[in-house]
Formats: structure tokens, C-alpha cells, sequence
């Protein structure tokens, strides 16, 4: 071991020989099994702790819901959070008792960087956008191996120029990136990585690896910090008990009463800095605190060495100090061990923690490990590069995973010990929603844009999830329709912004898959599910046919900007919107529900009864679309269609994935089911005969793959897919390079445009950010490819494939005279999105358009981020950086296209 200053040793642990105690093939198989089964929770600690609590609605206790105004990120090194913490590369236990997280000073910022740099909603010219780099390297379902990346520069960090470049710019301008700046010329950065492996479920060694990429010696602070959630400081009764935090040489200890003792050791000779997790009032009201000491003393003591820590070293929040110098182009390495060392009282001085040959072994074990389990879920067909792609999405899927604590109610009426919140609160957001209280872990979309469960985002997060830990995905989807969310009228809270808001209903088609990916067995978990979705599908045709006509209105749906405008927001003419998205979703929903209660009725005869109602819902509404005029027979579309007050109809000719989504509207009865279930076969045959009206969207049948009759029920009949096929496949339209664009590229030369109430409202293609402000602009459904209708899509073809066989073939792309099975197109479909993120002939990958340190610079080109939604016409990635939630279905489609 070669000492360096600061008592750190450089370790190098990923050796090539197998140590004689080398890890079974599948332990962490094993592992999974004993989280599930309960007899070990690993899942017990994790990266829940999020990158932004700043900014969040829980945190805001304005009037009017100005969340980024109320806590701004000056605020956060100062301010106690209420509901949840933040840090970097940060892990805590699954109810966040305690916090680790890292921070890092290079000796010229005006702050420590502990947690993430970026702007509000009103702050971007296009939303709220991080400017910080980061990536999620690893991690296995159970966190047992993981591994964080971030590169921070080694100049003044350039919080001003970001903030006032990006408010010059207009929406029709690009965002000013950190990139941008010129911070990384000439590679002065500091390369940390930050990696982690389980001796035991509350036993996590930590090896944090820091590089100087720049020319020079350098010099970087690193604080690795152990902190407690603030539970004490809201005056709540019986809550006010503080736990403690002590230093002792190169440790800090805590003692809780739930948690016990807590140890965080590191090796080498650290400096223990140790203060309070309390407001800094008088910084920021020029008010009396809590304590002398307040959450910003580390800070304001590595910064200006002010004496803001504690001498006697107790405190809720401390830091092992680290001043490590390093060589040009070298590398300091520094060895943690984060150990719960006794239940409650836990006060006996804790044993040292092994950071040696133990150390060494865990993590050469838990990695290898991690490699043996990743072997058995990516084939072996899969590239290298789309291994790292998976293996990376899967990893941020994993540390998408976050504490969320929300009680609606107490927010609402403020706490004890504060001030109450302005009356107008108690009307203004999320007021209906009084009966929900959060305290759970949730796969959320990512950890700083969007550091919240968002419903059918969630859908999408568990049937990639459920590919490594269906476990972990079935609980998820469960847990929306749980008491303390689902509404008592049956909605499922869309997102903390507008519980209210209606997202897609698809969480049935989301727990179908999960289940199917888990092998079809765990029928338990189906009638669960299906029981509580009942309740929300009453409660979307009670709340969103307000005509009774079997087509619905919906909302915006998730789509954002997609129409001419706002969706959710009161019409511009009196009226009710007709939407073809909500109607081809509730006839989704209707064949989800169908297709659970015939897998049901295979356990419970009763099912059969549930499964008839859906099949005749299905014919109501699928029919619906093209007696209520949604479905444009000349045009070979769905559109939206305004229904004016007094009857007569204005149809949105907008070519967008609204007209598409009809399409995900399908299943087949095969000749087994109706044998099985002789009564829903009776009730297909009655309503052929007695409703020849229906026969279009239920009577189509062939013979399938065994030699017998199968049914196709399905919202766009054999008739009109190849119509609007030839639409979607068509490069004029739809069809990028990339996968399918939300708006047809005819668009661009001649935009749709309609006259209401005296304004105009238009829609033009727009491939990359809108220049709509709709949602605050910072979503933008006007051209660019999303990963989540693709995927449904692509789904969606496979079923008809399923039915038609290669029998139906049509042109693809459209106009080329090549002829393919609904299959092949799948599958080139299914590549063309996973080529956005591997590298093509000239070795760039299209995420990262023209930004050539991402493309060629060997230290940046193989860490990938998986935005939000990509360029129509060149790939390039856009929107949130790191919402590796529903891209990351990229995985999915690898594992599927490669199996």
C-alpha cells in the first residue's frame, strides 16, 4: 500500500485472480429471492436519496405554488428540508432515517458541490434543466454493486454565466449547456467515481475514486457526509427527538432509537466536521435558529473557514474531511464503510470497520457478481455496445429509485411549529387530495428533473424493471392503487405538480406484462392488481365521457403540447374535446382488463362474467370512434374532434401519435380461450348477430399458428391498419431514422392551423424543443421521438403479427416497394431506436448530436445518458437528461430483439 497525503491509499481492487472464496453464479439470484421471500431485506438500503429536493412541491408552502421561487437552490445548503433530503451519489435506508451522500470542493467555487446545479422552470428557456454531468454506471436490484460517475471542473464552477446566459436566450435558441462554458478544455476536471458493494444488507463498503484529468497537480476536497433526515424540527407532537452524530478520529457515529448505531469509517486521517441539519434562519431571514451551528457549517468552514462546526464534534450532520492532492493525470482513492453496528440503544463504541483484505474481497466479489447475474439477462447475441447500453439503463432505472414522503394533509394545513400556510392553499393544488400520505420508495422518472412518481411513467419503469427484479416492479404497480393513494373516487394521483391530472391508464397493460415477463403464475398479484382497476375505470367513464357516448375526453394525457391547445386546461369555445388518444386508451384498458379476467378464470370461474363486461365494453367504444367521427375515412386517420354546444363538430386535423394510439388497442381470442370459457363465446356469437354493427372491430378471424379460428378484437379492423400503417411507416410522416416521430414531418410545410373564439391556434413540426409554451416548454410532443408510444407501438404490431402471421405484409417504409411482415418491422423499428444510443460506422452515438466531448473524448463517449425524447430527424437527445425511467424500455427492446 503506497501512502498519499491525507492518509488515503491507493487500492487497485478489481484484480484478475479469483480470490478461494469466489461468489456463486447466482447469489445475487439468491439475495432477490431472500428480499422477496423476507428473510433478508437488501433492498433495505439503497440510492433513494435523491439529486434535488430544492424546488419540489412538497417543499412549497407558497401561496400561489411558485415551488422554484419558494425554495430556490441557494436555499438548499442553508435550509432543512420538511419531506425528503438530497445529496450526491447518495444512499440512506428505505425510510430515510439517515443519509450518505458526497460532496466535493476544488478550491475556487463559492459553495461545496453537495448536490446538484440547475435551473428552475423559469430559469431555462426551455424548463427546469440540470447542468451538471453525471451517470449511472451499475447497479444490481438489490444495490449490492453500484457505481456513480460525475466529473466536476477544476475551474470556478460557472453558476452566474449559466443562469444569465440561458435567460437571454429565446425559446426558438438552443439551452446553454456547462459544456458550453469551455470548463472542460484542455480536460481540467476531476473524473470521481463512487463505488458500492454489500457485505450485508446494512454492511456497504465504499471505494471513492477520484482522477485528475487536467495537466497540472491539483488539489480536491472530499467530504463523504452521514446525516440525519430532520424530523424534529416541525414541532409535530411526540416527533421532536433528536438522534445524535458524533466524530471520533476518522469515523462518524449515530445513534437512533428506530435505527440503532451507524457507522461511517473511513481510512487514512480524515478531519471529522460535524454541525446541525437545521435551518441557517439568520442567513436567510436575519432570524434566530435552532442551533449555533446549522446545516451550511461544514460549508462555510472548508469555503472561508469560518468557525461554523462544532468543537465538541455532535451534531445531526457530519463530514470526513479529505484534502487530497493529485498529481497530473493521477488518481487518490478513498475507502468507506457506511455499517449499521448495533440495534437500539446502540452506545457502546462500534468495532473498527475492515477496510483491508475484507474491504478488497467484498468488492471484488459483489462485482463479479453483478457481472454473472447481468450475463444471465442480456443475451449473448446482444453487441458489447448494446450490452453497455442495457447494463447502463438498467443501472439508472435502479438508482431512479427514491424515498418519497408527502403527507397532503399536514402540508396542506402547515405545520405546528411554523407559521400557517396562506389560506388560498387549502383551494389551490392538490387540496382534493388531502387523503393521500407518502412514505414509500418509488421508481421515479429521474432524480432531478422529475424527483417524483409519475403514474404512467411508473408503468413504463416496471416492465423494464420487472426484466432483473419483478419483484420489485409487481410492488410498484401495487403501490398506486394502494388506500393512501388511489382516490376514494378511483383515480390514481397522476404526479405532485396535479395529483388531479389525468395520465394515460396504463397500469393494467403495464401489470399484463409484468406478469408475462415473471413467467404467468403469480395470479395473486393479477387479481390484485385488477380489483383496485376496476374501481379507476369506473371512474374514468363516469368522469371522462361526460356524454355518454362511449368516446372520451381525457385531458392532456401525458402528451403535453401535442394539439393546438392546452388539453387540460378550459376549452378556448364552449364545448367538450373528443379525443382519439382517450378513447383509444379506455378501449386498451378495456381489452387489458378482458385479457386479465380470462388469465383469472383459468383459477376462478367467477372471472368470466368480468371477462364478458370488458369484451362489450370494448365494442362500445372501439365502435364509438368511428360513429362519433374520430376516425377520418379519407384522411385514413383518428383525429380529435371538437364538439361544439350547439352539436356540430370541428375535427383537429392534426397528424400526431394521437391518431397512432388507436392502434395499441388490440388482443386475439384464441380458439382455447373460447373453448374454455364456452360463455364469453356465447356472448361474441350473440353480439355478431344481434349488433352486426360491432363486426368491425370484433369479427375479424383466421386460422392461427395451431390450425384453429382465432378472433381479433382490435380498434382498427383489418380494413383500416394497412390505411394508417402506410401514414405511420411513411418517412414524409412518422417514420425517422430513429423511430416513429409524435407529429407527421408533413407538418413542417404546412402546419395546422384553427380559428376559435376569435384566436388562432396553430401547430407546426418541430423536431427538437418547442417553441410552444405549454407546459411551461419544457416537454414537447410537436416532432421529436418518445420512447414510451414507440414502445406501444412496436407493441402493438407484434399483437397483430400475432394474428395475421406473415400472411399481411406491407410496404415498409412506405413508397419503397419493399415488402415486410408486421414483425420485421418490429424489429427494424426496435433497432432504429436502439441505434440512438450505440455507436454508429464513424463510432458517435446520435444521443449526443453534435457535441463532439461526448463523441470522441474516450473519458465521456461510453458513459450514456437516456434523455427524455430525441430529435425527429437526427436522434440527438433532449429534454431531461437523465429520465432514464421510461427510455430506459431501450433495455427492453435489446433483451426482446436479441433473446
Amino acid at each position: 500500500m503506497v501512502k498519499y497525503p491525507g492518509g488515503v491509499e491507493d487500492v487497485h481492487v478489481f484484480i484478475d485472480s479469483s480470490p478461494s472464496d469466489a461468489p456463486s453464479p447466482d447469489a445475487e439470484r439468491l439475495r432477490l429471492a431472500q428480499a422477496d421471500a423476507g428473510e433478508q431485506d437488501w433492498r433495505a438500503w439503497g440510492p433513494y436519496l435523491s439529486e434535488r429536493a430544492w424546488g419540489t412541491v412538497r417543499e412549497d408552502y407558497s401561496e400561489h405554488g411558485t415551488a422554484w421561487d419558494y425554495f430556490p437552490h441557494d436555499h438548499a445548503r442553508s435550509r432543512a428540508y420538511r419531506w425528503n433530503e438530497d445529496g450526491m451519489a447518495g444512499v440512506c435506508d428505505d425510510r430515510q432515517t439517515f443519509c450518505f451522500s458526497l460532496a466535493l470542493w476544488n478550491g475556487v467555487d463559492p459553495i461545496l458541490k453537495e448536490r446538484m446545479f440547475g435551473l428552475g422552470g423559469d430559469g431555462g428557456n426551455h424548463g427546469e434543466d440540470v447542468k451538471e454531468y453525471w451517470w449511472y454506471e451499475d447497479s444490481t436490484p438489490t444495490h449490492s454493486w453500484m457505481r456513480w460517475r460525475y466529473h466536476y471542473p477544476q475551474a470556478a464552477f460557472p453558476y452566474d454565466e449559466l443562469v444569465a446566459v440561458n435567460a437571454l436566450r429565446a425559446r426558438d435558441e438552443t439551452e446553454y449547456e456547462l459544456v458550453d462554458t469551455g470548463i472542460f478544455d484542455d480536460d481540467r476536471y476531476w473524473a470521481v467515481t463512487v463505488d458500492y458493494a454489500k457485505a450485508s444488507p446494512t454492511d456497504m463498503c465504499i471505494l471513492v475514486t477520484v482522477a485528475n484529468r487536467g495537466d497540472e497537480a491539483a488539489t480536491l476536497h472530499v467530504l463523504p457526509h452521514l446525516f440525519f433526515r430532520n424530523t424534529w424540527a416541525w414541532g409535530l407532537p411526540g416527533a421532536d427527538r433528536v438522534p445524535r452524530l458524533v466524530g471520533e478520529g476518522s469515523r462518524l457515529v449515530g445513534e437512533h432509537w428506530v435505527l440503532g448505531q451507524v457507522l461511517l469509517e473511513g481510512d487514512g486521517a480524515p478531519t471529522p466536521l460535524l454541525c446541525d441539519n437545521d435551518t441557517n434562519a439568520e442567513r436567510l431571514w436575519g432570524l434566530p435558529g435552532r442551533s449555533p451551528y446549522p446545516k451550511d457549517g461544514i460549508n462555510d468552514h472548508v469555503v472561508t473557514g469560518a468557525a461554523t462546526v462544532n468543537p465538541a464534534r455532535e451534531g445531526t450532520k457530519g463530514a470526513l474531511h479529505y484534502v487530497l492532492d493529485v498529481p497530473a493525470g493521477g488518481q487518490r482513492q478513498i475507502r468507506l464503510r457506511l455499517t449499521r453496528t448495533a440495534p437500539p440503544p446502540g452506545t457502546a463504541p462500534p468495532p473498527p470497520a475492515d477496510l483491508r483484505d475484507g474491504f478488497d474481497a467484498v468488492l471484488w466479489a459483489r462485482r463479479a457478481e453483478a457481472n454473472r447475474f447481468f450475463a444471465g439477462v442480456i443475451p449473448a447475441a446482444a453487441s458489447a455496445d448494446e450490452a453497455l447500453v442495457a447494463r447502463q439503463a438498467i443501472a439508472g432505472l435502479m438508482w431512479g429509485k427514491q424515498f418519497y414522503h408527502f403527507d397532503v394533509k399536514r402540508w396542506l394545513e402547515g405545520d405546528p411549529g411554523s407559521a400557517p400556510p396562506p389560506a388560498g392553499r387549502r383551494h389551490g393544488r392538490n387540496s382534493a387530495w388531502w387523503h393521500m400520505n407518502s412514505f414509500d420508495v418509488f421508481s421515479m422518472p429521474d432524480p432531478w428533473e422529475y424527483p417524483w412518481y409519475a403514474a404512467w411513467d411508473l408503468a413504463f419503469h416496471c416492465v423494464s424493471i420487472a426484466r432483473v427484479d419483478p419483484g420489485f416492479a409487481k410492488d410498484q404497480l401495487l403501490l398506486l392503487l394502494r388506500e393512501w393513494y388511489l382516490h376514494p373516487n378511483g383515480q390514481i394521483p397522476a404526479y405532485e405538480w396535479a395529483f388531479g391530472d389525468v395520465n394515460p391508464p396504463v397500469h393494467a397493460w403495464a401489470a399484463l406484462k409484468v406478469f408475462e415477463i415473471d413467467g404467468g403464475r403469480d395470479h395473486e398479484f393479477l387479481a390484485r392488481v385488477m380489483h383496485k382497476l376496476l374501481l379507476n375505470f369506473t371512474w374514468w367513464v363516469n368522469r371522462k365521457d361526460t356524454g355518454g357516448n362511449n368516446v372520451f375526453e381525457g385531458g392532456f394525457l401525458g402528451l403535453d403540447n401535442v394539439g393546438p391547445f392546452d388539453r387540460s386546461a378550459a376549452l378556448p369555445v364552449a364545448g367538450v374535446l373528443e379525443q382519439s388518444d382517450g378513447t383509444g386508451w379506455m378501449a386498451m384498458y378495456a381489452l387489458n382488463l378482458l385479457d386479465m379476467a380470462i388469465v383469472l378464470a383459468e383459477h376462478d370461474h367467477a372471472y368470466v362474467d368480468t371477462a364478458t363486461k370488458f369484451f362489450e365494453h370494448f365494442a362500445y367504444i372501439a365502435a364509438a370512434a368511428y360513429s362519433q367521427g374520430l376516425w377520418d375515412d379519407e384522411d385514413a386517420f383518428f383525429y380529435d374532434v371538437l364538439r361544439l354546444a350547439d352539436g356540430s363538430q370541428v375535427p383537429l386535423r392534426v397528424r400526431s401519435v394521437v391518431g397512432l394510439l388507436p392502434l395499441a388497442a388490440t388482443t386475439r381470442l384464441t380458439a382455447r380461450t373460447l373453448q374454455r370459457l364456452p360463455e364469453l363465446g356465447a356472448r361474441l356469437r350473440w353480439f355478431l348477430t344481434h349488433r352486426p354493427e360491432y363486426a368491425d372491430v370484433i369479427g375479424a378471424r383466421r386460422l392461427g399458428p395451431d390450425g384453429r379460428q382465432q378472433r381479433l378484437l382490435s380498434m382498427v379492423g383489418p380494413e383500416q391498419v394497412v390505411r394508417l400503417l402506410a401514414r405511420m411507416l411513411d418517412p414524409d410522416e412518422f417514420l425517422s431514422d430513429y423511430g416513429l416521430r409524435t407529429l407527421s414531418r408533413a407538418h413542417l410545410d404546412k402546419p395546422f392551423s384553427v380559428t376559435l373564439g376569435g384566436q388562432e391556434f396553430a401547430v407546426g413540426y418541430e423536431p427538437a424543443e418547442s417553441t410552444s409554451g405549454l407546459f411551461g416548454g419544457n416537454s414537447n410532443w410537436r416532432g421529436p421521438i418518445w420512447m414510451p408510444t414507440n414502445f406501444l407501438l412496436i407493441s402493438a404490431l407484434r399483437d397483430y403479427a400475432a394474428f395475421f402471421g406473415d400472411d399481411l405484409q406491407v410496404e415498409y417504409p412506405t413508397r419503397s416497394g419493399r415488402k415486410c411482415t408486421l414483425d420485421e418491422i418490429a424489429d427494424d423499428l426496435s433497432a432504429r431506436l436502439i441505434s440512438l444510443f450505440t455507436r454508429d460506422d464513424w463510432g458517435r452515438r446520435p444521443i449526443y448530436g453534435a457535441a463532439q466531448l461526448f463523441q470522441t473524448h474516450p473519458d465521456w463517449r461510453d458513459l450514456i445518458c437516456f434523455p427524455e425524447y430525441f430529435h425527429g430527424d437526427n436522434g440527438a437527445g433532449l429534454g431531461a437528461w437523465h429520465q432514464t425511467g421510461w427510455t430506459a424500455l431501450v433495455a427492453d427492446l435489446i433483451l426482446t430483439r436479441r433473446r
